[in-house]
């Protein structure tokens, strides 16, 4: 038989709360307040981006724009040869910044652990994607292509090149794994530290990639969003055309 109320509702059992407002949840963490950015603006009046002014050669244009960064590099705050490098892993799109190590008419070279996720992405979907950012003046650099590994003769010539303690970096690291903490990681940096430099040969699981451009975008901010961005990209006789995008 079922309770019921004076108003012929069914009445509430008995939970030994002297009042009906509902139990407090534990462990609730209110909620964050939402933090906007609509107010930082910035109005881009460095430069412009004529098409009268540009080479007819995406790669000559590239070296121009990157003296001129290079120019008004402050060291220790900036970059010029640091890039964004975008690949795709298993659908899944990753970025991360890598330094730019070489340049020719061919494309852009990096190096890198080949069984890094970036490698492994690469191995999986050899194409990727390049941004170069140069705030102070107000410009960027996009680039995508095909990718491909460099030779072993390259890849062996700049780790011979590279700082000792670098080297010795790139040996130790099997880049991207979990590891428990960062003193094996020392450890074993230390074991080699005592080894002649002549010793220290690059892995096989490290060397370069060259990124050869499909297209290659210049960008120059301009007032009230209005944009310059200009494309290279190839024609069906290979050869470089340039085109205005709108911004």
């Amino acid at each position: 038989m079922v309770d019921v109320d004076r108003t012929g509702r069914a009445a509430r059992p008995w939970t030994g709360r002297t009042d009906h407002t509902k139990p407090r949840k534990t462990g609730f963490v209110p909620e964050t307040p939402p933090t906007s950015f609509a107010d930082r603006r910035l109005d881009y009046v460095v430069g412009a981006l004529h098409e009268s002014e540009v080479d007819a050669d995406p790669f000559v244009q590239f070296r121009r724009w990157f003296d001129d960064a290079s120019a008004v590099h402050v060291p220790g705050t900036d970059e010029p040869h640091a890039m964004t490098l975008a690949t795709v892993l298993d659908g899944q799109p990753m970025t991360r910044t890598v330094l730019l190590k070489g340049l020719d008419d061919r494309g852009f070279v990096w190096f890198t652990n080949y069984a890094s996720q970036k490698g492994r992405a690469l191995a999986a979907e050899p194409r990727a994607a390049l941004t170069f950012y140069w705030g102070r003046l107000e410009r960027q650099v996009n680039v995508v292509g095909r990718v491909e590994r460099v030779t072993a003769e390259e890849s062996d010539q700049y780790f011979l090149s590279r700082p000792v303690g670098s080297r010795i970096g790139a040996i130790v690291s099997a880049q991207s794994t979990v590891i428990e903490g960062r003193g094996a990681l020392e450890a074993a940096a230390d074991r080699l530290a005592e080894l002649d430099p002549s010793e220290l040969s690059r892995p096989q699981t490290w060397g370069g990639y060259r990124l050869l451009p499909a297209s290659i975008e210049f960008w120059q901010g301009r007032p009230s969003r209005l944009h310059d961005r200009l494309r290279y990209r190839h024609d069906s006789n290979g050869a470089w055309v340039i085109e205005r995008l709108s911004p």
